[in-house]
């Protein structure tokens, strides 16, 4: 659940709203979802609560969502094949790249420890364990 001090923190953390009537270039967002669906969902709805704070009105964070069977996942962790869990979320990266993202965000925690192996593509990849959704909103702008 999203509280009303992690978006003040959110707020907190971007740049300056521009002048109204005045729109800034918005970046998109890539997200690697789906471990799990919930979870994912929590970001989405963080990073938008921020934005919409943030700009106000009826604005939104520009995101491109890639969201993965975590089914297919679960198998890779519990039988600790990491190297194909890195495929795929690999995979799932250069999808949200060539969608347009300026940036990606690694909505998991447990998938945290093929980030470093996922590191590499022309667009940053954030994970959990380094950095919290609400800074990644900061470089959406």
């Amino acid at each position: 659940m999203i509280t009303t001090m992690a978006t003040k923190r959110a707020t907190a953390i971007m740049d300056t709203a521009p002048e109204p009537g005045c729109f800034r270039v918005m970046k998109t967002n890539g997200l690697i979802g789906g471990m799990s669906w919930e979870f994912t969902v929590s970001y989405y709805r963080l990073i938008n609560t921020a934005v919409k704070e943030k700009l106000g009105g009826l604005h939104s964070a520009k995101c491109v969502l890639y969201s993965v069977d975590f089914a297919e996942i679960e198998v890779l962790q519990q039988e600790a094949r990491w190297g194909e869990a890195t495929q795929v979320l690999a995979a799932a990266g250069q999808s949200v790249e060539r969608a347009g993202a300026y940036l990606a965000l690694l909505c998991t925690n447990t998938m945290h420890k093929v980030a470093e192996a996922l590191q590499g593509s022309r667009v940053p990849l954030f994970d959990t364990t380094r950095i919290h959704a609400l800074v990644a909103v900061k470089y959406a702008f």
